[in-house]
């Protein structure tokens, strides 16, 4: 069935959260590596409770998926440009729900105005960003100890680099 995509409400809290902690522990398996210390530590704050804080921000812009009425992906922008959340359930991979969380996304911010959206991505989502247009600009590390891909993307596309070479102007004298 289709997939529909919506603004995320305090009452999709409980969902959400599951949807978060199903994905962390069964689809990033490469990341955490069944680290017990490692794994609590990422999934410490993804509780119900501030789940519903963060949908409920005015500084973020949270959307949800659904399939046949059952939440199958979450993601979180925040008006600075960050893109905080992009989970997807294990059963729901590579149907199109990421994808159309993440043009969810774009689109929100570039109505806030945000020209270049960031994120810290997962080793298991790298390929995803890549293959949406994201730019691997190198390492980090997460506030829970994971090491992560930072990835940006220009959202305008008047801000687009031109791929036509340009002269450049050297003061230099060529004889």
């Amino acid at each position: 069935m289709g997939i529909e995509i919506r603004k995320a409400v305090p009452d999709d809290a409980f969902a959400a959260c599951d949807v978060l902690r199903r994905s962390i522990a069964e689809c990033c398996v490469a990341d955490h590596r069944n680290d017990p210390d490692l794994l609590k530590a990422w999934l410490g704050n993804k509780t119900p409770q501030n789940v519903a804080s963060w949908f409920v921000s005015p500084a973020n812009y949270v959307l949800i998926a659904e399939r046949d009425g059952v939440v199958v992906g979450v993601a979180l922008l925040t008006q600075a440009g960050k893109l905080s959340l992009c989970y997807v359930l294990p059963e729901a991979l590579y149907s199109g729900v990421g994808k159309a969380l993440l043009q969810g996304v774009e689109a929100q911010a570039r109505a806030w105005g945000v020209s270049v959206l960031r994120l810290n991505s997962t080793l298991t989502a790298s390929n995803f960003y890549e293959r949406n247009g994201y730019i691997l600009a190198g390492k980090e590390m997460s506030c829970y100890g994971l090491e992560c891909d930072f990835f940006w993307k220009k959202l305008n596309a008047s801000d687009a680099c031109d791929p036509a070479p340009r002269k450049r102007f050297c003061n230099c004298s060529a004889q």
